[in-house]
């Protein structure tokens, strides 16, 4: 059956004929999603460049360059820091960085998750790790296997809806593998023409789980659309991710849970729409991550254009090992990311 992922808009082949897909019909766990403490987005609003210190016949001083995503004032003027609800007890964010391998066991293309044997591909991941560790001492790496756990497809499937659920076994293993290294997990939801409040209580059995985070990929959210996947780039709304987040508070809160980090994929403009709207609730974590490939130019175009540019809470980066690098181009490296500000928290290898 066919799979689709990333933003290439190619089309995958998952192996995976023998697997019956999982009808969402009454399957789906209530969760109430409680009242809670919400915090509405704080953007912090530009303040005036202090004067130049001296008289006025002293020299100015001379003018930085910075790269494309890296000039601190640009984003002092967008927002940043976002002022928002203080870490809680028990937050990843900020204090440690997230390195995710992402993927989906039952295809070789879709990422490096599923590209290698188990054990070579959480060797690779741990080296990755130790990459970052030694660029940023200062921040402790958790590692991460983000699984696409809703895979969209480009026929419809027996339930019409472009997207096939992966079964709870698979879930299962690939939870099992990262409990191995002591890895955080996420799970990923690419809806098709299904609704992210239809398939999320779906998840509630895996969500209640202090270790297993969520992610939302708005490039397959065709349901506005009503497109195929594929053939159109998919959107989220601010309301869409504000019952999100209010879905994981809630789980939070039901269950006694240490925060949610909660990931929102975008690389254009359109794929989430009023971003100013977004609420920050003080038990989710939310990361807008660039996921764009390309040349480094592109991606840092992307990062300044769609992540600094309409700030929400923390931010995240997306590489790709062949996609980055099919035309020849480097992969960017920590060191070259790490001057980025924001810096990003997240970090995803595809």
């Amino acid at each position: 059956m066919p799979l689709w992922s990333g933003h290439s808009l190619r089309l995958r082949l998952l192996p995976v004929a023998a697997l019956k897909v999982l009808l969402c019909c009454g399957l789906f766990l209530a969760c109430g999603l409680g009242s809670g403490e919400v915090w509405a987005a704080k953007r912090a609003k530009p303040k005036p460049a202090a004067a130049p210190a001296g008289s006025d016949t002293a020299p100015a001083p001379p003018k930085v360059k910075y790269g494309v995503g890296e000039d601190p004032e640009f984003a002092r003027q967008k927002g940043w820091p976002v002022e928002g609800p203080p870490p809680p007890p028990g937050a990843i964010l900020p204090q440690k960085r997230i390195v995710a391998y992402y993927g989906n066991p039952q295809s070789k293309k879709m990422g490096v998750l599923g590209e290698y044997p188990k054990d070579e591909m959480l060797a690779r991941l741990k080296r990755e790790v130790e990459r970052w560790e030694k660029a940023d001492p200062s921040k402790p790496v958790q590692p991460a296997l983000h699984l696409v756990t809703v895979v969209a497809q480009s026929e419809p499937g027996k339930a019409g809806l472009y997207r096939m659920v992966m079964p709870d076994q698979i879930v299962n293993m690939v939870y099992d593998w990262a409990k191995e290294i002591n890895a955080i997990m996420f799970i990923d939801i690419q809806t098709g023409l299904d609704n992210i409040r239809h398939l999320l209580p779906r998840f509630e059995w895996l969500l209640k789980n202090p270790d297993v985070h969520l992610a939302m990929d708005p490039e397959f959210n065709m349901g506005p659309s009503g497109r195929r996947p594929g053939t159109k780039i998919g959107t989220y709304d601010a309301a869409d991710i504000n019952y999100a987040s209010g879905f994981l508070q809630a789980l939070v809160e039901k269950y006694n849970l240490p925060p949610k980090v909660f990931i929102v994929h975008r690389f254009t403009r359109k794929m989430v729409t009023n971003a100013k709207d977004i609420i920050l609730r003080p038990n989710v974590q939310i990361v807008m991550n660039m996921d764009g490939w390309g040349a480094p130019w592109l991606k840092r175009d992307s990062y300044r254009d769609y992540i600094i540019a309409e700030p929400v809470q923390f931010t995240g980066f997306k590489l790709f090992y062949h996609n980055d690098t099919k035309k020849g181009d480097p992969l960017m490296t920590p060191e070259e990311i790490l001057r980025f500000v924001p810096t990003p928290i997240y970090i995803q290898y595809q």
